[in-house]
């Protein structure tokens, strides 16, 4: 009697195999643009239903399976990124390019641009299934711009070893286990040569590289689970949650906030001075990170009397190159989206859209002209980068006096980090749904002190 195939296939993915190094045949990064089909990649749908059900669904809700189709990348690319593209010869490249991370087997079919998500081409598929377990390898010094070498076929490159399977061969693949496999799409340079993408690079700066905490390790946390189906549980199956900055749950907590007062009592008409102290206690990488140029992370502070009264504190400012652009201002920025937009006058929109003195802990991205820009691929420099990295604390200090006619009693001070995927003032402009705006409370904390009469 044969075994159930689900079962084989289940095992399969242990199998004992040397993994081939890329060959200089082998084409990678913009020299594969085109080089392969759609038809040499199996369909998630057929790996999920199949055999392996759990991976599958964990996939469909996670941002690989919408690299794609997620409505803010539809908006930037087709809206932003192919006519800017289309216009400026130094950034021609990121047509195609774009797709390489974003939508890997129409870039790899040529299919550029792809169809508009709405046609439900195979595009959609995005970073599919076949897609990662297709990669043996990365060309170059450092893995960066889909660099990686794409062998779909019978192979699928997978981290375990033993077993067979009657749907494929499998190779064990040192490679997929390490955090260069994830650098070949998470770290990036722009056309002018800067990196706007560095995650991976970050990674391998910082402490948990040393350690040997791997992106997987946060990203792709093991747990006993079955791999396949009808297939026996394991201690240490991967899960494909790939959950990080579009997950509530993995944003929040990120950053440990504390604050405090220099004095528990005083008058009104006296000056107060509270710091906050931030430590980064949960990322291997820098937070915020990967597109950097939209994530807003920022510190608010307030002050509640006695009577209920609330008053903003604004940071204290320390003084360092570049610190305008880490203090929240009604400032305009993103002149740039004028090019794409067939707009010659356009004079910007404001840049922050929080609360006016806040500090925010962000890499602000430069177009050429040395103006604050969204798009990525515009960026010919980069400003201060003062966001925070792996264990970094940071020190932020607020400076008030408090009213002559403040009520006496007690005075409670709260500060708050929060987090959004994309700042609001983008989103209205750009028509980018309202979610992609939304306020993330990643942390706070609150202090007290008495008011004396």
């Amino acid at each position: 009697m044969k075994p159930h195939p689900t079962l084989v296939l289940a095992s399969a993915i242990m199998c004992v195999l040397t993994i081939p190094m890329p060959s200089l045949a082998q084409k990678a990064g913009d020299e594969a643009l085109g080089t392969l089909a759609y038809d040499d990649f199996m369909q998630p749908d057929l790996c999920g239903t199949s055999c392996h059900v759990d991976f599958y669904r964990q996939w469909q809700q996670a941002m690989m399976s919408q690299a794609y189709t997620h409505h803010w990348d539809e908006i930037e690319y087709f809206k932003l990124a192919v006519p800017h593209a289309e216009k400026d010869p130094k950034v021609a490249g990121v047509k195609a390019g774009c797709n390489g991370c974003h939508a890997p087997m129409a870039f790899l079919a040529g299919d550029v641009p792809p169809p508009l998500p709405s046609a439900n081409s195979r595009a959609n598929e995005a970073v599919s299934c076949e897609v990662c377990h297709s990669i043996n390898g990365f060309k170059g010094d450092t893995p960066h711009n889909f660099n990686y070498v794409s062998t779909p076929g019978d192979v699928k490159y997978g981290g375990r070893a033993g077993g067979t399977s009657p749907a494929h061969s499998i190779q064990k693949s040192e490679f997929i286990r390490t955090t260069e496999f994830c650098g070949t799409c998470h770290n990036e340079k722009s056309p002018y040569g800067v990196w706007v993408k560095a995650t991976q690079l970050e990674w391998k700066e910082g402490p948990y590289a040393k350690e040997g905490v791997r992106c997987h390790d946060c990203h792709m946390t093991p747990a006993p689970a079955q791999v396949a189906m009808l297939a026996p549980a394991i201690p240490d199956a991967w899960q494909h949650l790939f959950h990080g900055a579009h997950d509530p749950g993995k944003v929040r907590g990120t950053i440990e906030v504390r604050v405090h007062p220099d004095v528990r009592e005083l008058e009104p008409g006296e000056p107060l001075k509270v710091t906050v102290v931030l430590f980064n206690q949960k990322t291997g990488h820098k937070f915020p990170t990967g597109s950097a140029e939209e994530r807003l992370v920022w510190l608010h502070v307030e002050a509640k009397d006695a009577a209920g009264k609330t008053y903003h504190l604004p940071v204290d400012k320390k003084g360092f190159a570049g610190e305008e652009f880490t203090i929240a201002a009604k400032t305009l920025a993103y002149q740039d989206m004028g090019i794409p937009l067939n707009l010659p006058d356009f004079q910007g929109i404001e840049r922050d859209g929080v609360p006016a003195g806040d500090r925010i802990f962000r890499l602000p991205y430069l177009d050429p002209q040395g103006r604050m820009t969204i798009m990525q691929w515009n960026t010919a420099s980069q400003a201060v980068d003062y966001r925070l990295g792996p264990r970094e604390t940071k020190i932020e200090t607020c400076t008030w006096t408090l009213p002559g006619d403040i009520p006496a009693g007690t005075l409670t001070v709260t500060a708050v980090l929060n987090y959004q995927k994309l700042p609001v003032p983008v989103v209205e402009f750009l028509g980018v749904p309202a979610e992609e705006g939304e306020v993330i409370e990643v942390n706070r904390h609150t202090t007290s002190l008495t008011v004396l009469p």
